[in-house]
């Protein structure tokens, strides 16, 4: 069984297909986060009650993601993946035709369980099928998608809905999510090198049980829920700010905010090769130091302060999630899929949990309590930081493979 090789017409449809993938998932994901300020006025509830239109998908994408990887044994990665893109796009499709906000909150939160095929098994998919010489390629491109599909599903939504109404925004994502994923079903190669078996939740919770006893691999994943929580706080509440005066933005103005994404695509491969050479503790703290200069430049009532204060923390946050995620497996030692996971749980848990709590900053004290809550956010991440930079992970992998290989023989 031959791997996909890097050059070949193989490997292009295969990182084509991954790139949709990365691409339906999130623009599905976030098209809500631009609607929040229309959610409240239309359906008259207040800004944390209608961030849930988006913390309700990434808490139960974030649960659903535990059990999507031992799923996938089961019953193939391109199948699970393919079913969770159909189902995703039906979903938003439907979530056009909601009578009421409840309706709408169920959809969203039904595609959040749907969603977590995708990033939960792609890069296994990735791991398993790809020469090793090809998977950097391949990797790149997902990310790649994911950064575009969820920049342009917030602008495309934004637009559509000056041009037309919200309804027609999500209809029209929809669509193109569910053309896509027939693309998607189409480009991907058949897996040949993973083997269908009967998941284990034995096992499962023996693994996670293992990483949970190792203190600095907790510090290292804890980073993913206060940057993300953060981020999408920032997020969030900011359309709130400028569609009301001085500023009065249009939907479509606020959703092209969202073209900052763009300086994440960068930031994460410039940060993250400063982190090969000056170690990725420091590179840590500096990125985290860039997203809270640049959350403070928004409080500046310049409206291109603003702009370049979200440039600033976007910048920030991509080069702080890269660099984390990739210590992730220096902590790990052994299953680095399921600590992986662990580092998404609480990524898309951040997302959920203070992305609402944060709507309670917004109506008490404006746009200074919100950004007085995400600098309170990145402080708690430093002491995080300075823990598991000063412990060893050599020490916790060595206990922790003593401790399965006793397990094993048992």
């Amino acid at each position: 069984m031959s791997f996909i090789e890097k050059g070949t017409v193989e490997q292009k449809k295969a990182s084509f297909a991954l790139f949709l993938g990365g691409f339906v998932t999130f623009a599905t994901l976030y098209t809500t986060q631009p609607l929040m300020p229309l959610f409240s006025e239309q359906f008259g509830v207040s800004a944390s009650i209608a961030s849930l239109a988006l913390s309700l998908s990434t808490g139960v994408l974030a649960l659903s993601m535990i059990g999507a990887g031992a799923l996938s044994d089961a019953y193939g990665k391109k199948k699970l993946m393919a079913v969770s893109m159909f189902a995703a796009s039906i979903i938003g499709i439907l979530t056009a035709l909601s009578p009421n906000f409840w309706t709408l909150l169920a959809f969203r939160a039904l595609l959040g369980l749907f969603l977590a095929g995708v990033p939960a098994i792609a890069m296994a998919y990735v791991a398993e099928e790809f020469n090793p010489k090809a998977i950097g390629s391949a990797m790149g491109l997902y990310i790649s998608g994911t950064t575009i599909g969820g920049m342009s599903g917030r602008i495309l939504t934004g637009l559509l809905t000056d041009f037309f109404s919200w309804r027609i925004a999500l209809l029209l994502i929809g669509l193109t999510a569910l053309s896509a994923s027939v693309l998607f079903l189409t480009s991907l190669p058949n897996p040949r090198h993973s083997v269908k078996k009967q998941p284990s939740f034995k096992e499962m919770a023996f693994t996670y049980r293992i990483h949970l006893y190792n203190r600095p691999l907790l510090a290292v994943v804890s980073l993913g829920f206060l940057l993300m929580g953060s981020f999408v706080t920032l997020y969030n509440y900011i359309g709130f700010l400028l569609i009301t005066p001085p500023y009065s933005l249009s939907q479509t103005l606020i959703g092209f905010i969202f073209v900052v994404f763009l300086m994440g695509t960068f930031s994460a491969v410039y940060m993250g090769k400063k982190a090969d050479k000056y170690g990725i503790p420091l590179l840590l703290k500096w990125s985290i130091g860039i997203m809270a200069s640049g959350a403070v430049l928004t409080l500046f009532p310049s409206l291109f302060m603003k702009i370049i204060g979200i440039a600033v923390f976007t910048f920030g946050f991509f080069a702080a999630h890269s660099i984390a995620s990739t210590w992730v497996g220096e902590y790990a030692g052994f299953n680095k899929t399921q600590a992986s996971s662990m580092y998404l749980l609480l990524y898309y848990l951040g997302s959920s949990v203070v992305g609402s709590f944060g709507g309670w900053f917004w109506a008490h004290f404006n746009w200074i309590g919100v950004i007085g809550f995400i600098l309170s956010l990145l402080a708690g991440s430093i002491p995080l930081i300075f823990y598991a930079e000063h412990k060893q992970p050599g020490v916790y992998c060595i206990r922790k493979n003593k401790t399965a290989q006793a397990h094993g023989n048992a």
